[in-house]
Formats: structure tokens, C-alpha cells, sequence
């Protein structure tokens, strides 16, 4: 049995004066430090992406400029007559369940985390906005939908959010392989970490191994006081670092919601998720312990 095992007092192996207690922890803790934060970017970079996809799939935006006029009367009726005639031509089509202008207000929200909030978005000539939902499974032509409105309100566009959606969602993705790339590269580096100390530790002390088995002790009761070893360190280095990164994000989050700017994902990481980060120092100690013992009895293996 190796769990009962690791909390034996025991031990016939001088390890507490190895370099691995003063140097394994903290290499342990920036390993763990920096999976956590990469971790916790794939969360968020996930969580945004669904966000987007519930907010923006099924949608259309249709944007029709303003004519200029000299007679600001004459200009803003004719503005009104292109926004009634492309609000006709989208409720005609099949396939389109609503289409609603949006107000003033609603134009100058959508502006705030570019322009700001103040008179400066009142007193620009923007355009005018139609929200466009569309009924599940409708098949809208796009591209002729693009068309037939051009045709009816001159310069009148059509933004296709799922190409934009697609796009984002292929950027995540690489965004996503690139941080999980990382996480494996730091988890390897804390394996052939504990795989180098353990090594060092069966150098140092291979005489006292040797006079061990002479004794009559086994390979698996060696093999138990290094991977005793590995678990205690790699979790209290796997704890320092969860520490650091915990605050490290909480400060993050909290730096974000005070800036209050729509451009950065929030830092909503929920209880489910927590939970994943801080299983993520456990699994690694569990696997240092785990390398401990096989490199242990390999190279017992092969020197006994």
C-alpha cells in the first residue's frame, strides 16, 4: 500500500538535509504559479467565447449612413425615410423574425468603450442601427438579403456577425492551444524536476541504500520514503504558488472591474472553476510523487 505509507514518520534516509528542502518547493511554486494563470486564461477566454456566441449568434446588424444636407430638416426626414424603407424590405423577408432600429441611447452605449461617455457621440453624424434576429433554421440568403437592400436604401450594409463570431472563436482556439501548450511544458518541467532531485538524492545516499537491502529492506520501502519526500514538497510548493496566482488573479479582477472598460473579458471565475485550480497543485504533487517512485525503482532496478 504506497498511501498509508506516506504519512510514516519514519525514515532510514538522511533526505531532510538534501538541496531538494530548500530548492524543490519554490521550483515547484513558480511551476504551479504560472499553470494557474494560464489555466485560468483558458476559463476566461472560454467563458468570453460562449458569452459571445449566446449574444451575437442568430443575428444580423444592417447600417445605414446618414445623408448629409445643408437643411437639417430635409436631411433628417430623408434619413427617416431609409431607416422606414429597410425596416419594410427586412420585415418582408422570410426567415427574419424582428427587426428594430436602436436609439440614440443604444448607439451611444455601443460607442462608450471607444469614445467614451459624453457629447462628443450626440454630436457625431452616426449611423442609423436595425438589430436583426432571425428565426432558428430560417436560411436567410445573406448575401441577397445584402442586395435587395441595397437596391432599396443606396449604401445600406449588412454585418454578418457570424463570420465575425467564426473568426473570434478560431483566434480563442489558438489562443486556447497555446496556453494548454504552456501548462503541459510547466508540468513537465516540474516532472523532470523532481526527476533530477530524486536522482541526485539516490546518489547521495547510495551507500545507505546499499546497506539497506544488505539489512534486508526492499526496493518499494526506498522507494516510499523518496515519494514520502516528493509528495511534502511538491504540496507545499504547489501551495505557495496557488497563493501567489489566487491573489494574482483576485488583484487582475479587481483592476478590470475598476477600469470598467467593455474591451477586457471579466474576471468571473465561478466556484466549479476554483475548484479546478486548486485540484491543479494537488495533481501536481500527486505526479511528482508518482515520478519519484518510478525513477526510484528503475534505478534501484538497475544498480541493485
Amino acid at each position: 500500500m504506497i498511501f498509508p505509507s506516506l504519512f510514516e514518520r519514519r525514515s532510514d534516509l538522511p533526505l531532510e538535509g538534501d538541496a531538494a528542502r530548500r530548492f524543490l518547493p519554490w521550483l515547484v511554486a513558480l511551476n504551479v504559479y504560472l499553470a494557474v494563470l494560464a489555466l485560468a486564461g483558458l476559463m476566461v477566454i472560454g467563458d468570453s467565447v460562449k458569452r459571445w456566441d449566446r449574444g451575437l449568434s442568430g443575428t444580423l446588424t444592417v447600417q445605414i449612413p446618414p445623408l448629409s444636407d445643408d437643411n437639417q430638416a430635409k436631411a433628417a426626414a430623408a434619413n427617416d425615410a431609409r431607416l422606414r424603407r429597410s425596416l419594410e424590405v427586412l420585415r418582408e423577408t422570410p426567415g427574419i423574425a424582428s427587426a428594430r432600429p436602436l436609439d440614440r441611447k443604444e448607439l451611444a452605449n455601443l460607442m462608450e468603450p471607444w469614445l467614451g461617455s459624453g457629447d462628443l457621440v450626440s454630436e457625431l453624424p452616426l449611423p442609423a442601427l436595425i438589430d436583426v434576429q432571425l428565426k432558428q433554421d430560417g436560411g436567410v440568403n445573406v448575401a441577397g438579403l445584402a442586395a435587395v437592400l441595397n437596391a432599396a436604401v443606396p449604401g445600406a450594409t449588412i454585418d454578418d456577425h457570424k463570420k465575425w463570431l467564426d473568426r473570434l472563436v478560431l483566434l480563442a482556439r489558438s489562443v486556447t492551444a497555446i496556453a494548454a501548450a504552456i501548462v503541459v511544458l510547466i508540468v513537465s518541467a516540474a516532472i523532470a524536476t523532481v526527476i533530477f532531485i530524486t536522482r541526485t538524492g539516490l546518489s547521495l545516499h547510495h551507500e545507505v541504500i546499499e546497506l539497506l537491502h544488505v539489512m534486508g529492506a526492499q526496493d518499494d520501502y526506498v522507494a516510499r520514503q523518496f515519494e514520502s519526500q516528493a509528495l511534502a514538497l511538491c504540496l507545499k510548493g504547489g501551495a505557495i504558488g496557488f497563493v501567489l496566482a489566487a491573489a494574482t488573479l483576485l488583484a487582475f479582477g479587481m483592476l478590470v472591474g475598476r477600469l470598467g472598460s467593455q474591451l477586457l473579458p471579466p474576471m468571473d471565475i465561478g466556484p466549479l472553476q476554483w475548484l479546478v485550480l486548486v485540484a491543479l497543485p494537488v495533481a501536481v504533487a500527486l505526479v511528482g510523487m508518482l515520478t519519484a517512485r518510478i525513477v526510484v525503482m528503475r534505478s534501484l532496478a538497475r544498480l541493485l
